[in-house]
């Protein structure tokens, strides 16, 4: 399983529903993760550019795109940038593979 990092902003008519009537979305965003094989790992409210971020673990990339393409079907949306994640071991890994793919550069 692959980590993604999802980023999404709310619509206003978003934020005015959470408003109203606040709750755990997380009990319905969980389920719609899960039926597409993946698990939801945890999930933030932010500042900035973004208003909450969830960190998912799919099977593939099409699962992991078939999720944001579910939540912007909803229209609470405004956007989603989804970022495919390594881990520090997988990352460590490249390293290692990049060292014999080294590509000589122009002087």
């Amino acid at each position: 399983m692959s980590y993604y990092m999802y980023q999404a902003s709310y619509t206003d008519s978003a934020w005015a529903a959470k408003v109203s009537n606040p709750q755990n979305r997380l009990d319905t965003v969980r389920p719609a993760v899960e039926n597409l094989g993946g698990k939801l790992e945890t999930a933030f409210y932010c500042f900035g550019e973004y208003d909450i971020i969830f960190i998912c673990t799919f099977p593939d990339n099409i699962s992991a795109r078939a999720i944001s393409m579910a939540a912007f079907s909803g229209g609470m949306l405004t956007g989603v940038k989804v970022t495919p994640l390594l881990t520090i071991e997988e990352a460590i890994i490249g390293m290692k593979m990049a060292s014999k793919g080294s590509i000589s550069h122009p002087s």
